[in-house]
């Protein structure tokens, strides 16, 4: 089963077994992370489950679509470059590990 690790704003980590093909955000709010909103329930219409991809594992997510990348210059924290919408991010066995970090806010 993979794992994710979040990393909350105060440097806190959780590290969480996940199911392949469930989204990040799924993960996050099934944990009760309260970094993830997930007001549009991953509908990627909201941009409330932006998180940083870790700079070893960006290039290893699949190409961002032009809606995601929208959503994302409307995000309560700085967008960059390593920004992405959690509800985008399906897990895969070869995401076995990855590490995500929550922004300090969503709204």
């Amino acid at each position: 089963m993979p794992t994710i690790s979040f990393v909350h704003p105060d440097g806190k980590s959780d590290r969480v077994e996940t199911s392949d093909g469930e989204s990040a955000m799924q993960v996050a709010t099934r944990h009760g992370f309260d970094g993830i909103l997930a007001e549009c329930g991953g509908n990627a219409m909201c941009a409330t489950c932006h998180v940083y991809v870790d700079e070893n594992w960006i290039a290893r997510l699949p190409a961002m679509a032009e809606d995601e990348d929208a959503l994302l210059d409307g995000t309560a924290a700085a967008r960059l470059p390593n920004s992405r919408l959690s509800c985008q991010i399906r897990i895969t066995p070869d995401l076995d590990g990855l590490v995500l970090k929550l922004p300090e806010r969503q709204v």
